[in-house]
């Protein structure tokens, strides 16, 4: 008999999350199209429905007087029914939120990082929580961080994170232990990816490549809606490939990354060294510089981006997803690194393979990294969502 409860209750949890992602989707939908979009009974419709309303994550919100017959009650999620917490641990500060289960930031924190190591990186993270939770945001049901470096998600372990001096951390235990709560860890490029989409309109079951481009360079894969992470993890590491002809050293130890020659930090490094610049310079320079016309910030920015494009042509080319949106420091040099970065992947590779591919800049800037970290969560199903209720 135990096999057969145990399908009973699977089927009630599939069913529970098939209507409720159907209302996420649909934002305010009635019962009777619930039941057409999920090809469920009414019935069962009926009694998912009572049972998310008796959660408290659904509520009805009016009628649909759109039709001819009887008006429908539409259904619509409780947006502030449940809270998470997503962390970006940046290249020059950690950004912490409460984010609501509509991707609504509700309270940020923000703590900026000099010089710092592992053991006061980790304080940091310490300290942005901290104060997230004293803010009484209530219920939150999970913290979710999308930091730099190789990360074992399965392991919530941060393998390795060079600006960090992390080095086989356990993270999600040492937070988990501290607070009491489930604690997921991305990559922030595959955090990133996962905002870009849940938030950026994407239909459900789509594909999307998200490329970071900030001090490194990393990319989130999502394939069929579902991030695609590779058998360790590190799919998406494509700042520490090697280029051919590039004998620059990387902070990997390696020669020849990626990330020497178009990530932010190859762009600043280049114009020194075109500019003969002994004083210290930073990306705003740079940007100043190219915004002014200078010739100098011109050339770094857009074989920056003729390099990124070349490898994007090969990413086009290998997993043939026809959406790639750009996010991180360098999109600050508009359309015209943009440009650069187009025309640079539709020589790279066959025509057939890239004419087709849409390439733009993302929109939510460092909250997709937040967001997508929050929303890990939920992406393969909603049970945490009711462990309130069950513990």
């Amino acid at each position: 008999m135990t096999p057969k409860k145990a399908t009973q209750q699977l089927t009630k949890q599939h069913n529970r999350d098939l209507v409720l992602r159907t209302i996420i989707e649909n934002q305010q939908i009635s019962r009777a199209d619930i039941a057409r979009a999920t090809k469920l009974t009414r019935a069962t419709v009926s009694e998912v429905v009572s049972g998310l309303m008796a959660e408290g994550l659904v509520e009805e919100v009016g009628l649909d007087t759109s039709g001819n017959g009887k008006p429908s009650i539409l259904l619509s999620l409780v947006p502030d029914s449940r809270y998470l917490i997503g962390l970006n641990l940046g290249q020059d500060k950690f950004i912490g939120a409460i984010v609501n289960l509509s991707g609504e930031i509700k309270e940020t924190v923000e703590v900026p990082i000099v010089g710092s190591d592992g053991e006061k990186a980790l304080q940091f993270v310490y300290e942005i929580l901290n104060q997230l939770l004293a803010k009484g945001w209530e219920p939150i049901i999970g913290i979710g961080i999308g930091t730099p470096g190789l990360v074992n998600t399965r392991e919530g372990k941060v393998v390795d994170a060079v600006n960090l001096d992390w080095e086989d951390l356990p993270l999600a235990s040492l937070l988990q232990e501290r607070y009491g709560l489930p604690v997921s860890v991305l990559n922030d490029s595959q955090a990133t990816a996962i905002g870009e989409f849940v938030y950026g309109g994407h239909r459900s079951e789509s594909n999307l490549i998200v490329i970071n481009v900030k001090h490194g360079i990393g990319a989130g894969i999502l394939i069929n809606g579902q991030l695609f992470q590779g058998d360790d993890g590190s799919a998406g590491e494509i700042g520490h490939v090697r280029v051919h002809g590039n004998d620059l050293p990387c902070r990997c130890g390696q020669i020849g990354c990626l990330e020497t020659l178009a990530s932010a930090q190859a762009v600043v490094r280049r114009y020194k060294e075109l500019s003969a610049e002994a004083q210290l310079i930073s990306l705003d320079e740079v940007e100043k510089k190219f915004v002014e016309g200078d010739g100098n910030a011109r050339q770094v920015v857009l074989e920056a981006g003729r390099y990124l494009g070349e490898f994007i042509g090969f990413l086009a080319a290998t997993l043939n997803i026809q959406e790639i949106i750009l996010t991180g420091d360098m999109t600050r040099f508009g359309e015209p690194w943009l440009n650069a970065v187009r025309q640079a992947m539709l020589h790279s590779a066959l025509e057939r393979l890239t004419q087709n591919t849409q390439l733009e800049v993302g929109e939510l800037d460092y909250r997709a990294c937040i967001l997508g970290a929050a929303a890990h969560f939920l992406m393969d199903g909603y049970a945490l969502l009711f462990r309130q209720a069950e513990s």
